[in-house]
């Protein structure tokens, strides 16, 4: 089981924030964590006086605790901060010295001094996270219900963040009494093929009773109790694959790992993963392995 004790949830005020808190509420809940809730500002003394410096940190603070009414109302225990600087520092900083074990936050933000805009902080904050974070992009009317988070599909491509990645899946089912869905996608041939050589309907067929075999062997015996897994293997591009299954099955919840080259050289984890944050219409979690952390 993975321990989540400490949450991160970084405030702007915006739906997506607010949207970010339903989903903060519903782990917390599950796993018993604190939330430590902030929000960033530019450095104080720069907003124009005549508003002071006190009384503009108390009227950022009421509207912070009233943002938070929800996690009273919920039970759930809330620390909360204001800082100043620049966002993503500041969220990363914060991080590490809790230390959290995740940071949930939205997509997108209001406007102001910084736009929480995919490809700005978000990506930031994914990028350089030491821990895993889960991205809340979907707006809507009314609270987050836990059963939001209930549908889980983890894709597995045996990678070690990836299996990394099932495993916090499966604690996630597991608190919640949920379904999850391992999902591998097998991405055209291997290598190129003769095909007056090879019947390549045998070894499409082939390589996806591998896939099976893989993830039976991948998931623990005990999680198959109950009917609560589902073990699926499809053909195609991944990330259109995750997107086109997770709508199909109205998942709540995508858990992927993340790893392939370095993340400081392409525009956020890799094609798959970055494909799958912009466009799910589902919170999305990242998990990274050690060796990526702050790569």
């Amino acid at each position: 089981m993975i321990p989540i004790r400490r949450i991160l949830l970084p405030c702007d005020f915006s739906e997506f924030s607010r949207r970010a808190l339903d989903r903060a509420l519903i782990l917390a809940g599950w796993y018993e964590a604190e939330i430590t809730a902030i929000h960033v500002v530019p450095p104080l003394d720069s907003f124009p006086r005549p508003m002071h410096e006190p009384a503009l940190r108390e009227q950022i603070l009421t509207e912070l605790r009233q943002f938070l009414k929800p996690a009273e109302a919920a039970g759930v225990s809330v620390r909360t901060a204001i800082l100043e600087g620049e966002v993503d520092g500041q969220i990363d900083e914060q991080a590490r010295h809790l230390p959290a074990d995740l940071v949930i936050m939205g997509t997108h933000g209001r406007g102001g001094f910084r736009r929480w805009v995919l490809g700005s902080v978000t990506e930031k904050v994914l990028r350089t996270s030491p821990c895993p974070v889960l991205t809340v992009r979907g707006t809507g009317d009314g609270p987050v219900l836990p059963a939001a988070l209930e549908r889980v599909l983890c894709p597995v491509d045996f990678s070690e963040s990836s299996m990394n990645a099932l495993q916090h899946a499966l604690s996630i089912v597991e608190h919640a009494g949920g379904q999850l869905t391992a999902l591998h996608v097998i991405e055209g041939y291997p290598e190129p093929l003769d095909l007056f050589e090879l019947n390549v309907t045998e070894f499409m067929r082939h390589l996806e009773q591998s896939a099976r075999e893989r993830l039976r062997q991948a998931v623990p015996e005990e999680a198959r109790h109950g009917g609560k897994l589902e073990e699926m293997v499809a053909v195609g591009k991944p990330w259109r694959e995750i997107l086109r299954i997770a709508q199909a099955q109205a998942s709540g919840l995508i858990v992927i790992g993340v790893h392939g080259r370095n993340p400081a050289h392409v525009l956020l984890f890799g094609s798959t993963t970055n494909q799958v944050v912009r466009e799910s219409v589902c919170p999305v979690l990242t998990i990274r392995t050690e060796a990526e952390k702050g790569a």
